[in-house]
């Protein structure tokens, strides 16, 4: 078996807009980033395990449970339009300028912290099985374009958003699509160097179930997943 290094960024900027400060926002009594520093951590077979921020405060609640936080993340990868990928990049050429690489990059969002280890596991022997590009996790969509899902045209009428030669009746029988639930994104080094986009013709998804996809993003999923927790109907490791 080939040895492969892996790389684990967790990114976590400090300027969130729709909720203060999200990813040290206590969750059960614990930062919401201390769950996907842990789950790393756990999981055990990440080289490396890397928060990229530019928040001292973030930073130095990483390192207390166990993260590195080598630099600082630039402020202009930390503005609103700064996209992921670049900084998931940035995370890589620093260490390639220090002499060191890796073949897979793993990124964990902490904005879902209801991932479970078997989860890692079953993606990452998914992507390297399969040897994609990149992998990243979903779940079955909520709404359906070919049943429940619209759009409007320029004269603001409503038309479904996919067409089939027959109008699908039921959600049950629409074709199934995924949505994708911001929780683990596999990538393998030199496709993400490379690309400016995480869709390819060799993309692959890891299926998760609905209860384990809630991605927060508003205070409202963060009372949701705590009245989970408390009344047991999920667990958070």
């Amino acid at each position: 078996m080939i040895y492969l290094n892996i790389l684990c960024t967790i990114c976590a900027r400090g300027g969130s807009k729709g909720i203060p400060r999200k990813n040290i926002k206590k969750l059960n009594g614990k930062p919401l980033i201390y769950y996907t520093i842990n789950q790393a951590i756990k999981w055990g077979k990440a080289n490396k395990i890397i928060v990229s921020t530019e928040d001292e405060e973030i930073a130095n609640i990483s390192r207390k449970y166990g993260a590195e936080v080598p630099f600082l993340r630039p402020k202009e990868l930390a503005t609103d339009e700064a996209g992921k990928l670049d900084v998931i990049k940035h995370a890589v050429r620093y260490y390639e300028d220090l002499g060191e690489s890796f073949d897979i990059i793993l990124d964990l969002d902490p904005t879902a912290p209801l991932r479970s280890l078997s989860d890692l596991d079953n993606a990452m022997n998914l992507f390297l099985k399969n040897n994609p590009n990149n992998l990243y996790s979903v779940c079955e969509a909520r709404k359906n374009p070919y049943f429940n899902m619209v759009e409007l045209d320029n004269s603001f009428r409503s038309h479904i958003c996919k067409k089939l030669d027959k109008d699908v009746l039921s959600r049950q029988t629409a074709p199934k699509v995924y949505e994708m639930n911001a929780s683990i994104y596999i990538y393998e080094k030199n496709f993400l160097l490379q690309t400016n986009t995480i869709h390819s013709d060799n993309t692959i998804v890891y299926i998760m179930p609905l209860e384990r996809s809630i991605d927060i993003d508003s205070e409202i999923d963060f009372y949701f997943i705590e009245y989970l927790i408390k009344k047991g109907i999920v667990e958070i490791e």
